[in-house]
């Protein structure tokens, strides 16, 4: 393979990719990307890699900053990949993120919405309630890091404070590197997931071989000086057990529609609150659902936007694949004295045909499926009888995919369309559509 010419070199940049890095161009039009530049901007750039059909850079001096640009608040920025966009003005990253939903809807799924909803923000800052650290004991800095992967991914950034994460543990990552240092088993661990409730933190610390007493000890002692809930898990998801307290509460509220959802440490819950209580009543509203209606809630989880809906129609049904999901789903409608919400386990990626819940006699349907869309389960569904739907995405590339098959071969108009900043300063996008009959 041919060495890199790392001279730096001047390009200007046109636009901004769906991953949040600056685009240029040659003269025979082969894309460069380039981290840390933003349209508009003339850069000096060094190449980081080459391939036959693009070219990555990144941004070693801004000549012609864009007046979009910040000064980004992390000191970990430009090296940590947990957010890349925070040298980007707060009010014009959701605008590219429009621009990205946009682009997807009309590229893949040849649609457009008749109008576009204003987009959904909340905390910009400290909003981060769940996600995974990864941990490396590194000899040539005798230290252990724990944090997010570098830009990049072979290695761990070695944060000192994270401010996207919320503050009980973004704030305290120094003091868990430092903890995590002093065990035996520090080059045992592979990676610590936190998720935050209303009652606080819980970190799920992953071991690969057992943890001995003195160990133990230590991250008690840890979780009862730092107010955690610690719980330790040296095998698959199973094997996760409670360290201290004995019996963890782990829980939030949404209190606009008097519901209180627990989980457990590893479950998916959306990772924005604020944003959160915004998207579900958004996704009410677009529903529409009259008292009579039942309702299909596809890809359902803990019951997010399930046990919402029970408070507004006579019954909503609820499918999920997880079937840990599913079971805390029906203990989560019991302790809110729902009985409306019924809750099945199904993979929703496989073939359902023939299965009770697939059954006609839903009024509308709203679905929040993982990154790889909804294809399989829309057209197994007999979909005929329904006449509004409500998608919830977290990729914009599926949803287009999807709403080119409502349209085209089902008969849905998109009404509406609009992204939702339920993770700022990144370039994940979240949005969500409105289709009727």
């Amino acid at each position: 393979m041919a060495r890199i010419d790392k001279t730096p070199f001047a390009v200007e940049i046109t636009d901004l990719s769906h991953d949040g890095r600056g685009v240029a161009r040659d003269a025979e039009g082969k894309a460069l990307f380039v981290n840390g530049a933003l349209p508009g901007e003339q850069v000096m750039a060094q190449l980081a890699s080459r391939s036959r059909r693009y070219d990555e850079a990144i941004t070693v001096e801004v000549l012609r900053p864009s007046p979009d640009r910040v000064m980004p608040r992390c000191p970990h920025f430009g090296v940590c990949s947990g957010c890349v966009l925070q040298h980007l003005a707060e009010d014009q990253q959701i605008l590219a993120k429009q621009r990205v939903l946009m682009e997807n809807l009309e590229r893949i799924g040849h649609v457009s919405p008749q109008a576009w909803l204003p987009p959904l923000t909340g905390d910009n800052w400290g909003y981060r309630r769940k996600g995974r650290f990864s941990v490396r004991h590194v000899l040539k800095k005798n230290k252990t890091l724990v944090g997010f992967r570098e830009v990049d991914p072979r290695f761990v950034a070695d944060l000192s404070v994270c401010y996207t994460v919320i503050p009980e543990i973004g704030g305290k990552v120094a003091a868990l590197a430092e903890r995590v240092d002093g065990l035996q088993a520090r080059d045992q661990i592979p990676q610590i997931e936190f998720i935050g409730g209303d009652d606080g933190v819980a970190l799920t610390i992953r071991h690969l071989t057992p943890l001995s007493e003195e160990d133990i000890e230590h991250l008690r002692g840890f979780a009862q000086a730092q107010d955690f809930a610690i719980f330790l898990q040296p095998r698959g998801v199973d094997s996760v057990h409670p360290l201290w307290p004995e019996s963890p509460s782990l829980r939030f509220r949404l209190p606009e529609w008097d519901v209180e959802l627990a989980f457990e440490p590893l479950d998916f819950i959306q990772v924005n609150a604020r944003l959160n209580e915004k998207m579900i009543a958004r996704a009410l509203d677009l529903l529409d659902a009259a008292p009579d209606d039942r309702v299909l809630d596809l890809f359902c989880g803990l019951g997010n936007f399930t046990l919402p809906l029970a408070r507004r129609v006579r019954e909503v049904v609820g499918v999920e694949g997880d079937a840990g999901l599913v079971a805390r789903a029906r203990a989560n409608a019991q302790r809110n004295g729902l009985d409306n919400a019924r809750f099945h386990a199904a993979d929703l990626s496989q073939d359902q045909r023939g299965m009770p819940w697939m059954r006609p006699g839903f009024d509308k349907l709203l679905l929040d499926p993982p990154r790889s869309g909804a294809d399989e389960v829309l057209k197994q569904l007999k979909i005929k009888g329904l006449d509004r739907i409500v998608y919830v995405s977290c990729h914009p590339g599926s949803l287009a995919r999807d709403a080119g098959y409502l349209v085209r071969e089902q008969g849905f108009r998109l009404i509406s369309a609009g992204v939702m900043d339920m993770f700022p300063h990144t370039a994940h996008v979240e949005s969500i559509a409105l289709f009727e009959r």
